[in-house]
This record gives C-alpha cells, structure tokens and sequence, in this order.
C-alpha cells in the first residue's frame, strides 16, 4: 500500500485531534511503540462530506459508504428531503414537548408494527436509552428482577444497556458487580461450536440453557421477567440466528410466562429487507425497540413498541428524555417513512440483500475467511489467519479493510475478526457491485501476501477510536 494514504489534510486533523479525547495523553507513547514494532500508520478517515452512497475524506477522496453512520442513513446520506422536514419542524415548533408530530408518528409506527397487538408508543432519544426503557417496562409489567440476555449481544453504551450487554468482557470492566439482575446466556453461533458440536446440536443446548439449567441453577423461573434478543447480532458480529432459535425462544417465553423483547435497533427498518428482521421469524414479540434508520440518520429518534397490557396500564413504569420525541425527531421519521413507502425502500434493499449474497457466496475460498453472514443488507464478513492463530484473526480483517479504505470502500471493523456492511437501504445496483468487488480484491489480495500488505496494526484500541 502506498504510504500517502490517509492525505496529509485528513492527518492533519487526525494528528491535532485525536489526542484531545479519550486516552490522548497516551497518544504519542503508543504511537512511538508501534513505529518501533514496524506497524503501518493507521487507514482512518474523517469525513468533509456525505452525499447519498458517498463520503469524501478531508483531502477530497471519495469512498463508498458502507458504514453509513453506523447503520443510521437508511436512505443515504443527508437525504434532502429529510433536512428541508427537520428544518421545517425547526421553524414551525422549535422545541416543545407536546406537538401533533408526536401523534401523527405513533399512528404511523402501530400501522407498520409486525403484529397488531404491539398498540403502544413510547419515544427516546437514542438506541441506548430504549433499550433501557423497555427493560424497565418488563420488570415493572411483571414485578420481576431478572432479564436474561445473551453473550455477545450490544443493548448500548449506557450504564444499564453496558449492563445488559454481552460483547466483550473488557466492555464491563469494573462493573461486574452491578449486572446482578442480568442473566448472559449462550448464543448459538454459527461457528466456533462447542465440543464439536453441529449448529443444530448447539441451538438444542442454547435453548435448553435458558429454561433449564438457568431455572434450576441460577434464577427460580418466577422471578425471570423476560428474554432481551436481537434477531440478528450486530455489533457481535452480525451473526444470523437460525429460525428455530427465535421460535424456540418464543414458545419458551409462552410457557413460563417470559416477555419477549426484541432489540431491533439496528436490524429493524428494513436492514434485513423486511420491515422489522422478526418477521423472517413468523414470532410476535412482545416488546420492540427501534432506533437507528428511524429518523433517517439527520435526528435523533428512537423508541418502544408494546402491547396494551404491558404499556397500557403501568404506573411503575417511568421513562422520558427531554428531547424524546422531538418536532424535529418526529418530522424526520415521518418524512423517512413517507419515502420507504413511496420508493419501495423495504423491497429494494431485499433484493440489493440478494445480490450481495450471490456476489459473496463463493468468498470462503479464500484462506483468510472464515465466514459469510448475511440477512439482506445486514452484511459480514469473518475473517481467520491462515496459519490457525486465532489470536491474530482481528489482524486480517484489519488488513481487508484497510485495503478496501484505500480503494474507496468504507466499511466498519473494530478490533474484531470481522468486517461489517451496513449500505444505504436504496444503494444504487451499480455502487453495491462496485464497493464488493473492491472488497474481494482486498481479500484477494491479503490472501496472498499476509496482513502486513494490507494494513498493520494501527492506533491502540481507545487511541484512534475507529
């Protein structure tokens, strides 16, 4: 890889901003360590502007957006028919609590739920706090103390969704002591199997984990409120549940009197190429959080969907943000969903989901992947070193999309062992294939000479944030 990438403008601010955040008193140190260990400099961008499937990075290079605010521009970037709503709810309302944009969007929101008993609306601000709010809403409903999620799953970054979330241990450093009232239990990936096990076989246990030897061994069941699940695990990786998994979750739930909260922050709102990914289920949940695609990425917009015996009648229940249920929030999710329904948004990114996979399918041939998962354009790639080493599996999937970032494709890996894609939901045919094939050549490439090639360790984790 040439070595003037990022640009000297996009350094530039890097350089003189990163160190002001978290962790930049350590900034020059690390820095320092990974020139002296021979690492690459980091393939990082910052963005000067986004436009529908594009961004552009400070020095005017353009890059295909697969990232996409983190799975929040559902119909591309700064879509203007959304910035000329929020503006005008801006001129009309200002900011003020009670307005009729808040009920116009609850009628909306009942009309588009994936059963009709889901009759209730209750509005947050972000992701997080939903997900708060309705594990609140359970316990209050049914006078329990104990919500059972699963390893792996992100509920937020919040105290109480950190809490409730299972993505990494290091994630909940210092507050084991506090997630007294969570229950994590396995999630049934589709690979890295227990004792050999097949996925069917694991799915068997991770079911009969939860209502049995959780039961008998950690929580009486009759003080279990619920089952707290993304049908599809995002940021763990976005791993695809198997359809007996949310029906076996389901029917466990009927029998012991359980509610069943949905997280479909990220995978709801046409991600997975339905309108909510529970309905590639046939399982009604009975509780729903949605955030994300909302709002059309320009406000912040999220919320809780539940029955009228949960919601209807809870006075222990008690949620609310100031700027829950902004005019603004409110006219950008109306105006977002106009669009769906006028352009087939839902239908489209069905069939973009069918494209993709037919274009990745033969992908795990290459030495450095693990792994294809994906539930229409809920898109990732795992990646594994080569020589067995599971310990530098994070290290190629770096390398891919540090390639991919150069060759303008935007994409997202953390320190993980795998690369997400989250496109606009309407992505033009011609700008999928186009950023895909970019991929593939980066896996190619990585493939053949190492991850040294493609992108080398880069700023510590919490240094570089990206």
């Amino acid at each position: 890889m040439t070595e003037n990438f990022p640009g000297p403008k996009t350094l530039d601010v890097l350089k003189r901003g990163i160190p002001i955040f978290k962790n930049g008193l350590r900034f020059d140190e690390e820095m320092q360590k990974a020139t002296q260990r021979g690492y690459r400099s980091p393939r990082q961008i910052v963005i000067s502007k986004a436009s529908g499937d594009f961004i552009w990075d400070m020095d005017g290079k353009r890059y295909i957006d697969f990232q996409n605010g983190w799975a929040t521009n559902p119909i591309g970037n700064a879509h203007p028919e959304i910035i000329e709503a929020v503006h005008l709810a801006h001129k009309q309302f200002g900011f003020h609590y009670d307005h009729p944009l808040r009920y116009d969007l609850a009628e909306k929101l009942v009309s588009i739920m994936p059963d009709k008993s889901l009759t209730r609306i209750n509005y947050e601000v972000s992701g997080s706090e939903a997900a708060e709010s309705a594990l609140h809403l359970a316990l209050t409903h049914t006078k329990r103390r104990y919500i059972i999620t699963f390893t792996s799953c992100f509920h937020g970054e919040s105290l109480g969704t950190k809490l409730m979330s299972g993505y990494t241990s290091e994630r909940n450093r210092y507050l084991e002591a506090w997630g007294g009232g969570v229950i994590k239990a396995p999630y049934p990936y589709s690979d890295q199997k227990p004792a050999g096990m097949s996925r069917e076989q694991y799915v068997d246990y991770c079911l009969w984990y939860l209502e049995n030897h959780i039961t008998e061994y950690m929580v009486p069941k009759d003080n279990i409120a619920g089952i707290f699940i993304e049908p599809g695990l995002a940021e763990g990786g976005n791993w695809i549940p198997p359809t007996k998994f949310l029906q076996g979750i389901r029917e466990i739930c009927d029998r012991n009197d359980w509610l069943m909260i949905v997280d479909e922050v990220l995978t709801g709102l046409g991600r997975t190429g339905k309108m909510w990914a529970i309905e590639s289920y046939d399982v009604k949940p009975d509780i729903l959080v949605m955030g994300k695609n909302l709002s059309g990425g320009i406000e912040p917009c999220a919320g809780v969907a539940a029955t009228d015996e949960i919601m209807g009648d809870n006075p222990e229940f008690s949620t609310g943000s100031t700027f829950a249920g902004t005019p603004a929030g409110c006219a950008a999710a109306l105006k977002t969903l106009e669009i769906y329904e006028r352009d087939g948004v839902v239908e489209h990114a069905a069939k973009m989901g069918r494209l993709a996979e037919e274009i990745m399918k033969d992908w795990e041939q290459y030495p450095v992947v693990r792994q294809i998962r994906s539930n229409g354009l809920l898109m990732g790639v795992a990646f594994q070193s080569p020589d067995g080493n599971r310990e530098d599996d994070w290290l190629y999937s770096r390398a891919v999309r540090g390639r991919m970032l150069q060759n303008g494709v935007w994409a997202i890996s953390d320190r993980e062992q795998a690369i997400r894609m989250y496109p606009a939901l309407n992505i033009d045919e011609e700008n999928l294939r186009e950023g895909l094939a970019i991929m593939e050549e980066a896996i190619k490439l990585v493939s053949q000479v190492g991850h040294d090639e493609g992108d080398g360790p880069a700023w510590p984790t919490g240094v570089a944030g990206f």
